[in-house]
Parts: structure tokens; C-alpha cells; sequence
């Protein structure tokens, strides 16, 4: 019995070692928290970045796309430079979650040094510092308000802004009780929404949903210019 289970730990051991071998390679950045090296998708462990379509507002209250500055900013920080990810996990969408670092630099941990992610309490502790230095010095995110991006992927898209990260020692920062969008190009004002179920609906400025109602154009919602131009592309008004 001892001999079967010496030779099971002599088997583990090295199949344990490959699996921890670091991930390296060049990384094309999805998001603010996730790259790809090759075929490998890899989450940023112990980090959280705002999504894509999120909005955050500056320190003058100017609405922003803090997504998209913070996938921006992880792509400038690793340039063309191989990084290598040390994998820690696996999550339920089968990422790998990784400490990824560009030479000695620990590339989670700049993330939210610089304000374009918090620390994500949820799985980890290990970027609670960071993210105290960069709120003490108002770096990115934290020069004005936001809704922390767990909370925004929950549906509170447009409102509840202001709050710092779940757990956070400060509590709530400074900010609106509501989100307030950037103007609409080209002054189309009406948002016409694709619902889960695959219904078209529009929204003019004023109706009950318009506030809360965000606009994807990668998802095939787009503005309108008027009613009558969001009929005839096949958009209803809500009902009731």
C-alpha cells in the first residue's frame, strides 16, 4: 500500500510542476483584466477592471469610457514585449487566472496602482495596497466616481456610481446618483435597445427607461434620429 501511494506522489509531483509552468509569450490584451497568449485566455488574478461599454466620469464630471482607457493602457504597458503569466486558477468561463508580468513587473498589481482596476476582494487580498495608493493619489478611476465593475456587470450600469470597491476601508467616494452619458453624436438622441428576448424597442429622451437604457452598437442597437426612422428600421415604442 505505502509503495502505491510513493508512486502516485512521485507521479503527481512533476504533473503538478507542468501545469504551475508559467504561460509566456506574446499577449494580445482583451480587456483591462484579460490577455491571450496563443490559444490561452487569461484572467488577471486578484484584479478587476471596468468592462468595455462601461462608463466611468472624470474629475470635472465629464462621462468616459473607462473600459476601453483601461484595456488601452494595459496594451501600451506590455507594447510588443513577451509577458509571462504564472498561472493560479482556472475560473468558471475556463480562463486561466494568472500573476502576469512584463520582465520583474507584476502587470496586476500596475493595474491598480494606476487606477484602471480595484482589487478584487472577492478571490483575493493580495492588491488591496494598490488600490489604497492609487485612491489616496486619485489615479485614474478614482479621480472622480464610477460603479465598481462587479456592480456594473450586475445591472447597475446607471446607478449606484460612486461607491469604492466592496470592502474598501474608505467607503463610498464622492459621486452622482446617476449616470449621466456623454451627448449623443450627431444630436440623435433616441436609444434603440435589443432586449434579451430579441425585441427592438426605443426610447426617447424622457420616457421612464431612457436614463438606464445603454446603447451597444457591437450588439447591433443603434441611435435614431427621430421616431419615425426608428419604426421604419424595425424598433417599437415600449408598451405601456
Amino acid at each position: 500500500m505505502r509503495s502505491d501511494w510513493l508512486a502516485l506522489t512521485l507521479w503527481a509531483v512533476p504533473h503538478l510542476a507542468q501545469a504551475a509552468e508559467p504561460i509566456v509569450g506574446r499577449a494580445s490584451v482583451t480587456d483591462g483584466d484579460t490577455v491571450v497568449i496563443g490559444a490561452i485566455k487569461i484572467r488577471l488574478h486578484g484584479i478587476d477592471a471596468p468592462e468595455s461599454a462601461q462608463l466611468c466620469q472624470d474629475a470635472i464630471g465629464k462621462s468616459y469610457r473607462c473600459g476601453q482607457v483601461a484595456a488601452l493602457a494595459l496594451a501600451d504597458r506590455i507594447g510588443t514585449s513577451p509577458i509571462s503569466c504564472e498561472p493560479r486558477d482556472t475560473d468558471k468561463y475556463g480562463r486561466t487566472v494568472a500573476v502576469c508580468r512584463k520582465g520583474p513587473e507584476d502587470l496586476n498589481g500596475w493595474m491598480v496602482t494606476q487606477g484602471h482596476a480595484v482589487a478584487y476582494r472577492r478571490y483575493s487580498s493580495d492588491y488591496v495596497q494598490a488600490e489604497t495608493t492609487a485612491k489616496a493619489t486619485k489615479r485614474g478611476i478614482w479621480a472622480g466616481s464610477f460603479t465598481t465593475p462587479a456592480d456594473w456587470r450586475k445591472g447597475e450600469r446607471a446607478m449606484g456610481m460612486g461607491f469604492a470597491a466592496p470592502g474598501g476601508p474608505d467607503g463610498p467616494i464622492p459621486g452622482p446618483t446617476k449616470q449621466v452619458e456623454a451627448p449623443p453624436a450627431g444630436g440623435c438622441a433616441i436609444k434603440g435597445n435589443i432586449s434579451r428576448a430579441g425585441e427592438k424597442v426605443y426610447h426617447v429622451p424622457g420616457s421612464r427607461d431612457y436614463d438606464r437604457t445603454r446603447i451597444s452598437e457591437r450588439s447591433g442597437e443603434r441611435m435614431f434620429c427621430s421616431e419615425d426612422e426608428a419604426k421604419a428600421a424595425g424598433w417599437r415604442a415600449p408598451r405601456g
